[in-house]
């Protein structure tokens, strides 16, 4: 009986050992569990803070785009009303222009000599067209280069030219030609400095063509051409200004 009972009391406290076991087993899942869940609670948070962060850098982008929006429009609407403004000025100028036409057109023509010079020329004493149109025009010209309307300037010279090709500034008119390609084109200005010299020899720019034509030539890194036209500019005319500088340039390249 005593064994019995002591056997008894033994496995009664196995059994409770074990439901001691397993409760702790149980509390420590429990609180794995809790850990997981505060975990995942945490992560959603952070989601959340991200996207609400997200949401409000789009507003402020929004907004920011909003203004920009509006200064573009403002600045388009002001470039409206100035190109409104420059084509009622231009429409005036066109009007201006169209009447000076018409006026010009009520005046006598004058009558042509046909029997000197060119056919259908008007021709003074020295052989160039008569009239007070030749210093107008080259001054005209000259202005519209000066102003910087190269294309403008070259029509003009080039008109000049046609009219009067022996008067005594077409040496210069056809220089100027050649400096409206100058920074546009440095071919078609050479090409054109290069007539300058053949046609018109005796012009007070046909050294300045030739002084030109060295430093294009410089310019293109051919520096045995550019000793030959400073050579040429101090042969042809060395009483030139251009013809100092020329010597100071073959001093510097070498002769």
């Amino acid at each position: 009986m005593w064994s019995l009972g002591l056997t008894a009391g033994c496995a009664l406290k196995g059994d409770v050992r074990k439901v001691e076991l397993q409760v702790t087993a149980l509390r420590g899942e429990l609180a794995h569990g809790d850990s997981l869940r505060r975990g995942e609670r945490d992560s959603i948070l952070a989601v959340v803070a991200a996207v609400q962060q997200h949401l409000v850098a789009q507003q402020a982008y929004l907004v920011q785009l909003r203004g920009d929006m509006k200064t573009d429009l403002l600045s388009v609407q002001q470039q409206l009303v100035a190109v409104q403004e420059l084509t009622g000025q231009s429409q005036q100028r066109l009007t201006e222009l169209r009447t000076r036409i018409e006026e010009r057109a009520q005046q006598p023509v004058p009558t042509l000599d046909t029997t000197a010079g060119r056919a259908g020329a008007l021709v003074g004493p020295s052989g160039n067209p008569a009239g007070p149109g030749a210093d107008q025009m080259y001054d005209v010209s000259l202005q519209q280069y000066r102003s910087g309307r190269f294309a403008t300037a070259r029509l003009g010279f080039r008109e000049f030219l046609r009219l009067y090709p022996t008067h005594d500034r077409a040496g210069e008119a056809l220089f100027y030609v050649g400096e409206t390609f100058a920074q546009e084109n440095p071919d078609s200005a050479a090409a054109v400095y290069e007539a300058v010299v053949k046609t018109y020899p005796n012009s007070p720019r046909a050294p300045s063509a030739l002084y030109k034509l060295g430093l294009l030539a410089e310019q293109r890194g051919d520096k045995p051409k550019a000793r030959t036209y400073y050579a040429r500019v101090i042969a042809g005319y060395s009483r030139s200004d251009e013809a100092n500088l020329a010597r100071d340039k073959l001093q510097r390249l070498g002769r």
